[in-house]
């Protein structure tokens, strides 16, 4: 189990946005756990708050673009690339324009400005997407193909292939995360010179110049094309370089198209909201390849979720009995709970076998023996309780009551021989030591019981005194 990060004090950065070409500032800000990453515009009425919600994405065409109602940001994914490469998960960026400021048009310098505000350690578990099977996407007009697979860790594969005699077939691969900022943070954005008048035409690119995007030229190029092309860009001077890009500037990487955009896959899935294990595998990725792959996997998240969680028998739990044990101060015939399963920030999954020399069977209808509705409860409380005590750094000084219990349901009669997994997740954040959880139990795919369940956590010395 890792912890989540945000950054501990406030940190600025200014400059002009890519497409806009309007001067902008943004300001980093710690934030609590479970807030995840968040914008405010505070250049509008109210300053409105946009989250980085892969529902939100409305237009991908050259750079990503959020929108909820009336607030829009564009180009964001080289900020959400760094924040992910740092391994943040909650953080609040107030910026005063639409777009971002596009720096060296790579995402080191915001690297750089986060890690100035010192990155800091939360009392809280960080919640992973977990990848079981392959998911995948293929985009039927470009050709580009996305897919992830099981892993024990985050990667990505990219590969790039545009048909140019310059860039040739571009390979580039993050073999774990901690390796962003070393080897692919600094990569720039890149364009052919074919499409350069196209996207000034267009209205884009105003913030642009090329200190901060790598021009490719496929095609020969003469003096006057040259002298034009100086005139839009206000230089002195531009000239083909001998590795087929414009300006004088040199290439950080003979891949550094492949990874540029394996940056911005880190960033576009940044979206989905929570960090992810699998291994990604990109061809000709794009914004709007990647968007639409991201909401793929988001799907199958929110799928995963309405699903009896797996359990292998053979796989290491999170806890076993002697650790639970060691949170817990219930002990036998009341311990209710063999297993942990699973353990994030907003969500446990737990595990009991019920045996029939389980001491109730004996007593609630011997002959047709069935496990006390209210013993389930219990069950699945405890099981709440070691999700409310992962909150603390010290759990073994704490005890767990019950607060309140609604809408509990029955649906389907335990017996001995049946094991019972215990799901449970927040409903809102824990704050104060109190827990709001909705639970579900189930046997086997069979939901057999589900409710909502309050719980507080007290000092065993509040108690004592």
């Amino acid at each position: 189990m890792s912890h989540q990060f945000t950054i501990k004090n406030q940190a600025k950065i200014k400059g002009f946005g890519l497409h806009t070409g309007k001067a902008v500032s943004m300001t980093f800000k710690p934030a609590p756990i479970n807030h995840g990453i968040s914008f405010k515009r505070i250049d509008l009425l109210g300053e409105p708050i946009l989250e980085a919600n892969i529902d939100y994405v409305t237009v991908t065409d050259r750079s990503t673009t959020i929108e909820k109602g009336k607030v829009k940001l564009q180009t964001i994914e080289h900020i959400l690339a760094a924040i992910t490469g740092l391994k943040i998960d909650n953080i609040l960026i107030e910026i005063d324009g639409e777009e971002p400021p596009i720096m060296d048009g790579s995402a080191i310098e915001f690297i750089h400005c986060l890690k100035s505000a010192i990155l800091h350690q939360q009392n809280a578990i960080k919640n992973y997407f977990i990848v079981k099977e392959e998911i995948s996407y293929v985009d039927q007009k470009t050709g580009a193909s996305l897919k992830i697979i099981p892993a024990d860790k985050f990667s990505i594969s990219v590969t790039v292939d545009y048909g140019s005699t310059i860039l040739g077939k571009q390979k580039a691969e993050l073999s774990q995360i901690e390796l962003f900022e070393s080897e692919f943070a600094d990569a720039r954005t890149f364009c052919f010179l074919n499409e350069l008048e196209v996207l000034l035409k267009n209205g884009h690119i105003k913030g642009g110049d090329l200190s901060n995007a790598i021009v490719y030229v496929n095609e020969d190029i003469n003096s006057n094309d040259l002298i034009r092309l100086a005139k839009i860009f206000n230089k002195e001077s531009i000239e083909k370089s001998d590795q087929g890009h414009l300006n004088n500037i040199a290439l950080r990487y003979t891949n550094e198209a492949a990874r540029h955009k394996l940056l911005d896959i880190l960033g576009d899935l940044t979206l989905i909201g929570i960090p992810i294990r699998g291994k990604v595998i990109a061809n000709k990725p794009g914004h709007g390849p990647n968007t639409e792959f991201a909401k793929i996997i988001k799907n199958e998240m929110k799928n995963q979720m309405k699903m009896a969680p797996r359990y292998k028998p053979n796989e290491v739990p999170v806890m076993n009995i002697e650790q639970i044990m060691n949170l817990l101060p219930h002990r036998p015939p009341f311990l209710l709970i063999d297993k942990i399963l699973e353990l994030s920030a907003n969500r446990v999954v737990g595990l009991k076998n019920a045996t029939m020399n389980e001491s109730f069977f004996n007593g609630h209808f011997p002959g047709a023996p069935v496990m006390p509705g209210v013993l389930q409860i219990e069950a699945m409380a405890q099981a709440g309780g070691i999700l409310v005590l992962s909150s603390v750094p010290d759990p073994e000084n704490y005890l767990t009551y019950f607060m309140k219990i609604d809408n509990v349901k029955f649906k389907q009669k335990v017996v001995p021989g049946d094991t019972l997994i215990f799901e449970l997740e927040l409903i809102s954040p824990i704050r104060r030591g109190i827990c709001h959880m909705y639970g579900r139990t189930y046997v086997g795919e069979i939901l057999v019981m589900e409710g909502e369940m309050m719980a507080k956590i007290v000092k065993k010395t509040t108690i004592e005194n």
